[in-house]
């Protein structure tokens, strides 16, 4: 009887042992940290983006404005704290502030060495595109193509009526850009040969150029293909059409780099920003909505003398 009372006593207490180790058991963990530990964040977890912040002043260029306004919208709306301010004034502008120090950055239309008193090697120039121009006129003036010394002819003053390029009975009336602007150094250099237009009457912006030449009746200008639109008659010259294509091979002569020049290696948000002109977002949408073409799109260079290779 006894053994059977020991042998009952030993099976319980062994399973009260049992039980208990059971009880002090605690699940596994995949670190040391403890319960109360706030679990530190993944490594893949997206860090917020960093942005550009500041204020900073681009001016010059009326045939880039529109372009250079339009980029810098999307750049603030991606950098919150970035102020971008863009003015007009002509290229002439851009290149004596910025050389100055007055401004961040200066575009231009054209090469700051074809630009008399700007320190060319104190400036770092920027290319960010290339801009077409050409001859634009009232839509009623009766011609659409005009031979390139035809063209001159109206400019120099050679020529007064439309009917004797080919057109209605009509006086010319020519509106042109100050001395100041890159569009009428381009289109002197390039679409009159370096002849020097009659003096006439003169608009500051390409936007008002075009709003004249659609209102008066006879009237001819130039303007950058960014501005061309149905108010106005784009004219051809010698049978080639102002086109994008046409200015990639340099078929259409009358084309210019849009620069924009900082005194000096960019730094801070004028970097920024001209690096974000340079990027795929601008390069490759935005550029061609606003009839702008790549500097890489181009089949052809072209250097400050105005030769090309």
């Amino acid at each position: 009887m006894k053994k059977n009372v020991f042998a009952i006593f030993a099976l319980v207490l062994m399973f009260t042992l049992a039980l208990a180790g059971c009880g002090n058991s605690q699940p596994e963990t995949n670190g040391s940290q403890s319960d109360n530990e706030t679990p530190a964040p993944a490594e893949n977890d997206k860090k917020e983006k960093e942005t550009a912040s500041g204020s900073i002043t681009a001016v010059g260029s009326s045939a880039m404005q529109q372009l250079v306004e339009a980029a810098a919208q999307q750049f603030s709306a991606e950098n919150p704290g970035a102020v971008i301010n863009v003015q007009g004034g002509g290229s002439g502008t851009g290149l004596s502030k910025v050389s100055e120090g007055a401004v961040d950055i200066g575009n231009s239309d054209v090469f700051a060495e074809e630009k008399e008193g700007i320190p060319a090697d104190k400036i770092v120039d920027h290319k960010v595109a290339v801009v077409g121009m050409g001859p634009v006129a009232h839509p009623e003036v009766g011609v659409e193509d005009l031979t390139q010394d035809q063209l001159i002819d109206i400019f120099t003053g050679k020529v007064t009526n439309w009917k004797d390029v080919g057109g209605k009975d009509q006086k010319i009336q020519v509106i042109n850009r100050p001395k100041g602007s890159g569009t009428r150094a381009t289109f002197e250099k390039f679409g009159l040969k370096g002849a020097e237009p009659i003096e006439a009457l003169e608009q500051e912006s390409s936007g008002t150029v075009r709003k004249m030449v659609s209102e008066t009746p006879g009237a001819i200008s130039y303007l950058a293909f960014s501005y061309f639109d149905d108010s106005i008659l784009a004219l051809s010259v010698d049978g080639n059409e102002p086109t994008q294509e046409n200015v990639e091979t340099d078929t259409w002569k009358i084309w210019a780099y849009q620069h924009m020049y900082t005194n000096g290696e960019a730094t801070g948000l004028a970097k920024a920003f001209i690096d974000y002109m340079l990027s795929d977002e601008v390069q490759t949408t935005l550029l061609k909505e606003m009839d702008f073409l790549p500097v890489s799109g181009m089949k052809v260079e072209r250097d400050p003398e105005g030769n090309v290779k």
